[in-house]
């Protein structure tokens, strides 16, 4: 699901971080859908001569810019620190072995006052604890120099080896072993956070129960189910496709895909999704979605590209590292030349402090400290039913100062049903009789797919002659219009009744003592006069009036914009707590009324369901949309995040979200920045030591990741 707006960027890893492989965590290759051909691994092995960055702005309409490379210095970047690679690096036996050599070699070092040919003896563990630990870190140091990339393969090869020639043989194994088990470790827990977004994976069986024209059942392969196919779902059993229930009734536990805690009763007519868990009662359904096209993989495939989407606090980070290193090694040769002469110290004590000081010098745990928040954030948001479309998303939530709101769809359930209707003016001879006024509003309802129509066509007797319908045609927020029997008929709201003059004081009053009780009333009208009038309530959702609570507490002012008339959207608006209520408005109008929160009030959202909310959703600064079933594709195409259980406590929940996961973001990089830079102090205070460089480097690396994970388990 990607947004096609000019404020999305997708960038393309690669490779990136501390450069040639990946401090950074890497975009998963790509993960088909359940039942989808699984492509073998493709490994990438480009001997880190190069990185790849690039920055799409997807542009559907026209004016869309369409760049490559909207910044051409985050390639630059990443070869500017390049040379992390963890796949130069050993298994756990091998590591435990050179620590173990490392440790002896100290000792070696420490017994060669007394035994001087001890020295001999710890120089080779040190040797063999090096080759087991770091014999390809060690060369891919060696090849990056060659290149002048001065990512920490390079560092720790200069390190290394400068420490040997200066005597330090037992810290150069030390440091070796450490940084090999560190990144390891490291290596695991980045594991982690790739592995919560494919375990969504598992949750749809491969296979599904198919019944057969004799009634028997066949497990078929879920990629070969045809739509349409009718799929018997045991109690217990998981749901393999996208459906709906055409027999039985039954709970089923929707939590992983929704995010809903609570069992949701389900009959005859009710959506199943993919990966959901039916409870007890068996349940008969037909598959209205293939495998590649279930909810589960629609979420699948968005949290992807939201993990290869760098968010902004991510670019700042990239483009702050390109310049940290060189710097940190300009500072380093300079405490080797001007120690000696300005502090008194000796060129070994210089040199080896400046050794130091170069194994701290890369941005490892700098470059993690926003990615790895990032990924954990949105698994943690699409494990609870929202599903953000980048880093960009995340980032900009705890920045909203009001939140507009539609009605139908958004804080009503959007399954309006019709509960009163009558002729205009019962006196009027020239009116037809009511049960072909109802006829005929049945025609024209059962040929438009707004939820006002559906309710209007469902609550009336199911006519005949739809195929005398002509001329059907959609009248954009305004209602439905077709010629019927060689007559033109409308069926649409007060606005279009004033447009025409059709609109009598009369008529107002009883509309107005309709929309009194929250109802939408809907007008039946040929060219003379308005014949008859519908009126159509829509329950408001049971969490309306929570979520608006909880944004109003996180200082957030939700206000209600609807095309829907003034006098219901003021009802409705007044039972969930909403002061400002503005309805009888056009897509244009919606959009209008955005840019004016966004200048008066600050960053707007925008939340919606409909066609007529896309324009408004791609004007807002982040654009909610509604993800159940009564959702339109082009409201969640257009919007940054997707509601999949249409609970509005969900927007609340976002901007919680939004707001730790910048304190983490901050707390990692204070903490990468301030350890580095106490390090800095040490060095040239001249207390440094190279083990204590490994540490306070691949530590606090390991602290950011950890600190990041901790947002996988947010529960808002």
């Amino acid at each position: 699901m990607s947004k096609n707006h000019p404020r999305h960027e997708e960038a393309y890893v690669h490779s990136c971080g501390c450069g040639g492989g990946s401090c950074a965590p890497q975009p998963s290759p790509s993960i088909p859908p359940q039942g989808a051909a699984r492509p073998a691994r493709h490994d990438h092995d480009h001997d880190h001569d190069h990185d790849h960055d690039h920055d799409h702005d997807h542009g559907e309409h026209a004016g869309h810019d369409h760049r490559h490379g909207e910044d051409s210095t985050d390639a630059a970047a990443a070869d500017a620190h390049a040379g992390h690679d963890h796949g130069v690096l050993p298994g756990w036996p091998r590591i435990a072995a050179a620590l173990v050599l490392a440790v002896l070699a100290e000792a070696a070092h420490w017994g060669a006052s007394l035994h001087p040919w001890l020295s001999y003896g710890g120089m080779a563990l040190a040797v063999v604890a090096i080759g087991l630990s770091g014999l390809g870190v060690y060369k891919a140091g060696l090849k990056d120099l060659a290149r002048f990339k001065l990512g920490i393969h390079a560092l720790m090869a200069v390190a290394v080896t400068g420490a040997f020639l200066i005597g330090q043989w037992p810290e150069a194994a030390m440091v070796m072993a450490l940084y090999a088990a560190a990144e390891r470790i490291e290596d695991q827990a980045m594991d982690r956070a790739r592995q919560a977004i494919r375990n969504l994976l598992q949750l749809a069986p491969e296979t599904a129960d198919v019944l057969q024209p004799d009634g028997s059942v066949a497990a078929t392969p879920v990629a070969r189910v045809a739509l349409g196919a009718r799929l018997r779902i045991a109690p217990g059993a998981r749901v393999p496709l996208d459906g709906t229930v055409v027999q039985g009734e039954s709970s089923v536990n929707q939590a992983p895909i929704t995010g809903e805690s609570a069992l949701a009763d389900k009959a005859p007519g009710d959506a199943l999704f993919a990966g959901s868990v039916n409870q007890h009662g068996q349940l008969t359904m037909e598959v209205t979605a293939p495998a590649t096209d279930s909810l589960l993989a629609r979420i699948v495939h968005a949290v992807e590209q939201a993990q290869a989407t760098r968010a902004p606090t991510q670019r700042f980070v990239d483009r702050f590292a390109q310049v940290y290193t060189p710097i940190v090694l300009v500072l380093a040769v300079l405490l080797a030349v001007l120690a000696p002469w300005l502090l008194g110290w000796t060129w070994h004590d210089a040199l080896y402090q400046a050794l130091a000081l170069l194994v701290i010098a890369c941005p490892c745990a700098l470059v993690l400290s926003t990615p790895v928040t990032v990924v954990s954030a949105l698994t943690a948001a699409a494990q609870r039913g929202i599903l953000m479309k980048g880093g960009r998303s995340l980032e900009t939530a705890r920045l909203l100062r009001a939140i507009a709101l539609d009605k139908t769809g958004t804080l009503t359930s959007g399954s309006p049903a019709l509960v009163h209707w009558q002729a205009a003016d019962a006196a009027d001879t020239t009116a037809s009789q009511p049960g072909d006024l109802a006829r005929t509003a049945w025609q024209l309802a059962s040929g438009s797919d707004h939820p006002v129509s559906r309710a209007i066509a469902a609550g009336l007797p199911a006519g005949t002659g739809a195929d005398a319908v002509q001329e059907l045609q959609a009248l954009p927020g305004r209602g439905v219009q077709a010629r019927i029997d060689g007559q033109r008929w409308t069926l649409a709201n007060l606005r279009w009744a004033r447009e025409q003059s059709l609109s009598t004081p009369a008529l107002e009053a009883v509309l107005e003592a309709q929309e009194a009780q929250g109802r939408t009333v809907t007008l039946l009208a040929d060219d003379q006069a308005v014949r008859a009038l519908f009126a159509v309530a829509d329950p408001l959702r049971p969490q309306a009036a929570e979520g608006v609570a909880q944004l109003q507490a996180l200082g957030v002012t939700p206000v209600v914009l609807s095309g829907d008339n003034q006098a219901t959207v003021q009802t409705i608006a007044a039972q969930v707590g909403i002061a400002d209520a503005r309805g009888s408005l056009l897509p244009q109008d919606k959009l209008d009324a955005m840019a004016v929160l966004q200048r008066d009030v600050g960053p707007t959202g925008m939340t919606g369901d409909g066609i007529n909310d896309a324009p408004a959703l791609a004007q807002s600064d982040l654009g909610f949309a509604m993800g159940g079933r009564h959702s339109t594709g082009m409201a969640m195409e257009t919007a940054d995040v997707v509601l999949m259980n249409d609970d509005l406590r969900r927007i609340p929940e976002t901007i919680r979200l939004s707001r730790k996961s910048h304190t983490v973001l901050w707390q990692n990089i204070g903490l990468a920045l301030g350890i580095k830079a106490a390090f800095f102090a040490l060095a040239v205070a001249g207390m440094a030591t190279m083990w204590m460089a490994v540490v306070a480097d691949m530590g606090v690396s390991l602290l950011v990741v950890a600190n990041g994970l901790r947002l996988r388990r947010w529960r808002g």
